[in-house]
C-alpha cells in the first residue's frame, strides 16, 4: 500500500495528526499535549492539522484573549522543543470559523459600512453537538479570513503559512468571495497553498474556478459512520486534487453510529490489533491522494493511529469492508 504521498510540496506519510482534541475542550494538560504531539512526530508523522479556532469557547463571546490562538502555538511550541526535523512537517491551518457556547441566534442588523455584507434577521451558522452548549459558529467574511489567516502566521511562528483551509461554507456569506479571500492570501504570499472544507461536488468546482491551481485539497469528513455520501473524494481523484479526511474515527464531538464499524472489529481480531487500526488502514486504501487526520489525547494513541501505516490488509479483508460502507452509503 502506497503510505506517502505529495502535499503542498512535501513528500510525507499519509497519516497526519489533528490537533483539535489537544486545544478545545476536554484538553489535556499543556505538557501532555506536547508530548503527544512529539510522539506523533516521532513515529513518523510529517503533518500536523491546527485551526485559527482551536482554543476554549467562553460565555458570553467566542473566546477569550488568553486562549486564542491555543492550538496554533501549542503547535508551534511542540516543533520548537522537537529535536527532530523540522523542515520536513507540514502544518495546515484553517480560518474562518470562531468557537463559541452561545445558544445560536440571530445576527443583528449590519450597516454596509461595516462591511458584513448580512441581511437583518439572517442566521450565522452555528455548529453544535447535540445537547452541548458547546460548538462553532461561522465567519467567513473575506476580510475576517484574511486577518485570522495573518494571525496564524503569527500564533505559528512562520512567515507564511503551507497550507491555509477555508474552515467551511458560512450561509451568510457568498462561497465565490470566501475563495477569493483564499486567493487573494495567495497573491499576497501569506499562504503558499489553498484548500477548502466541508464542501460539495459545485463548491469544490466553484473554488477550482477562483483559485486556481492554488487550490490542492480538499478537507472533508469521511470515515465507515460518514461515509462522503455526496462522493466529494471521487470527484477530487477526478480533479487530482488531494483529500483530507477529518474525524476519520467517527469522531468525538458528535454521536456516531457504532454499528459502522462492527466489520472493522472484526478485522481487528484476524490482526490482533485495535479496530481504530483497522479504519484507518482501510481509509489510506480508498484512494492513493487520501491523507487521514486523526487526533489523539495522548502519546499511545497517535502511536496506535500511526501504525496503521504498517498495517497490511488482505483483498479480502478490504473488499468486505468496502462493501460494509458502500451499502451505508447507498
Amino acid at each position: 500500500m502506497m503510505m506517502n504521498g505529495e502535499l503542498a510540496g512535501f513528500t510525507i506519510p499519509r497519516l497526519g495528526m489533528g490537533t483539535m482534541a489537544l486545544a478545545i475542550e476536554g484538553r489535556p494538560d499543556r505538557d501532555t499535549a506536547i508530548r503527544t504531539i512529539h510522539a506523533g512526530l516521532d513515529a513518523g508523522v510529517r503533518y500536523l492539522d491546527t485551526a485559527w479556532s482551536y482554543y476554549l469557547p467562553s460565555e458570553p463571546g467566542t473566546g477569550t484573549a488568553k486562549d486564542l490562538g491555543y492550538g496554533e502555538k501549542l503547535v508551534r511550541d511542540a516543533l520548537a522543543s522537537w529535536n527532530g526535523p523540522r523542515d520536513e512537517v507540514l502544518v495546515a491551518t484553517k480560518t474562518g470559523y470562531r468557537r463559541t457556547m452561545e445558544v445560536p441566534a440571530f445576527v443583528a442588523p449590519v450597516s454596509d459600512s461595516e462591511g458584513c455584507g448580512r441581511r437583518p434577521g439572517e442566521e450565522r451558522q452555528h455548529l453544535q453537538a447535540a445537547g452541548s452548549q458547546y460548538g462553532w459558529m461561522a465567519d467567513s467574511r473575506p476580510e475576517t479570513m484574511i486577518r485570522d489567516a495573518k494571525e496564524s502566521a503569527l500564533h505559528l511562528g512562520v512567515d507564511t503559512l503551507d497550507l491555509l483551509y477555508s474552515h467551511g461554507p458560512d450561509p451568510a456569506v457568498p462561497y465565490e468571495d470566501q475563495c477569493g479571500a483564499l486567493k487573494q492570501l495567495l497573491d499576497e504570499g501569506v499562504i503558499k497553498y489553498a484548500g477548502i472544507s466541508r464542501v460539495n461536488n459545485e463548491q469544490i468546482d466553484l473554488a477550482r474556478s477562483i483559485i486556481g491551481n492554488g487550490l490542492i485539497a480538499v478537507q472533508n469528513q469521511f470515515s465507515p459512520s460518514h461515509p462522503d455520501p455526496e462522493r466529494t473524494m471521487e470527484h477530487c481523484k477526478e480533479l487530482g486534487l488531494a483529500f483530507v479526511c477529518w474525524s476519520p474515527l467517527g469522531g468525538f464531538l458528535d454521536a456516531f453510529d457504532q454499528r459502522a464499524y462492527d466489520p472493522f472489529r472484526e478485522v481487528a481480531g484476524n490482526h490482533g490489533c485495535s479496530y481504530q487500526r483497522v479504519v484507518l488502514a482501510w481509509e489510506l486504501s480508498r484512494y492513493s491522494r487520501l491523507f487521514t487526520i486523526p487526533s489523539a489525547r495522548n502519546p499511545q494513541e497517535i502511536n496506535d493511529s500511526f501504525a496503521a501505516t504498517e498495517l497490511t490488509l488482505t483483498p479480502d479483508e478490504l473488499a468486505m469492508l468496502n462493501a460494509s460502507v458502500d451499502a451505508r452509503r447507498g
